[in-house]
C-alpha cells in the first residue's frame, strides 16, 4: 500500500482484534501513526482466549511502516476516554478516528 498516510495520525478504539485491528493494521501499511486502544490485558477478553495483545499489535503496526502505540483505555470509563483524547491533543492532531465497540 505505500506511504500514502505517511504523517497523517489515526486513533482507532477496539483494535486488538476483529474489525479493529484490520483498520489498525491497514492505516499502520499505509505508513500512519496508529493509536490504537482496547482494555488492560488482565480485562481483555484476548488475554483469556490466548489471543495477541494490544501491544502485540502495535508492534505489528510498526512492523508494517507505521507506527503502533497501544494505550489502555476502558471505553465505559469517561475518566480513561478524557485521558485518551488530551493525550492524543498533546501529541499531534488526529487525522482519522475510527470508534469501533
Amino acid at each position: 500500500m505505500g506511504v500514502i498516510l505517511q504523517d497523517k495520525v489515526a486513533l482507532v478504539t477496539g483494535a486488538s482484534r476483529g474489525i479493529g485491528r484490520g483498520i489498525a493494521l491497514q492505516l499502520g501499511e499505509a505508513g500512519a501513526t496508529v493509536y490504537i486502544t482496547g482494555r488492560r490485558p488482565e480485562l481483555s477478553e484476548n488475554f483469556k482466549l490466548g489471543l495477541p495483545s494490544l501491544q502485540h499489535v502495535a508492534k505489528e503496526i510498526t512492523k508494517r511502516g507505521g507506527k503502533g502505540i497501544a494505550l489502555y483505555v476502558d471505553h465505559s470509563n469517561m475518566t480513561e476516554v478524557k485521558f485518551l483524547f488530551e493525550k492524543s491533543k498533546r501529541i499531534r492532531t488526529v487525522t482519522l478516528i475510527f470508534w469501533l465497540t
